[in-house]
């Protein structure tokens, strides 16, 4: 049997081996598709807002919690929304209010936890009672419905010519407390 004769018998499954090989091809590339799943949302904003300001108000209609930004952007696919430039204020009746402001933040899913990041500083304004009080760190989470922030990474506070260094700090404005959670030192100088 010639080279010729064996090539024609093998000749009419050129095109089923080509059509086999087809759709062996096209299977893998579906596949391949298929493990890229459908929900896999880039970490892409699907809100974005400039100069941002809001007032959360007590039920008698007072301000009791306003928070600024340069922006504000939500990711759907973490539910968190980053901030930068916050500044959120802590107003309570008869208590002095408590400033803060840092380089960036975000704010939980829910909206009722503020996570502030990087030169975070936090003031204390004076009041007949107490006089004006400064605290820098570099993380700080406010929780606004209970009048608390806290850290728990170094810490530095000035008042009134007292200095406080430590690790850590939980401020609650209802008790009117500062707690300071470890590594504490101090430096009073007299005016």
């Amino acid at each position: 049997m010639s080279f010729s004769s064996r090539a024609r018998y093998w000749l009419p499954l050129l095109p089923l081996l080509g059509l086999l090989g087809g759709t062996y091809w096209l299977s893998r590339l579906a596949q391949s598709d298929m493990e890229i799943p459908a929900t896999s949302a880039s970490h892409e904003p699907d809100a974005i807002i400039e100069n941002f300001s809001a007032v959360q108000l007590d039920q008698q209609g007072t301000p009791r919690f306003i928070m600024t930004a340069k922006k504000m952007q939500h990711f759907p696919d973490t539910n968190i929304t980053e901030i930068e430039t916050p500044r959120a204020t802590i107003l309570s009746p008869d208590r002095p209010a408590i400033h803060s402001v840092a380089e960036r933040g975000a704010i939980s899913g829910k909206g009722d936890v503020i996570f502030l990041h990087g030169n975070v500083e936090v003031l204390r304004s004076a009041n007949t009672e107490r006089s004006e009080l400064r605290a820098h760190t570099e993380f700080l989470q406010v929780v606004p419905d209970k009048n608390l922030i806290s850290s728990d990474r170094a810490v530095s506070i000035t008042e009134a010519g007292k200095t406080l260094h430590a690790t850590g700090l939980e401020m609650d404005n209802n008790a009117r407390t500062i707690k300071l959670l470890s590594k504490v030192s101090a430096s009073y100088v007299s005016e």
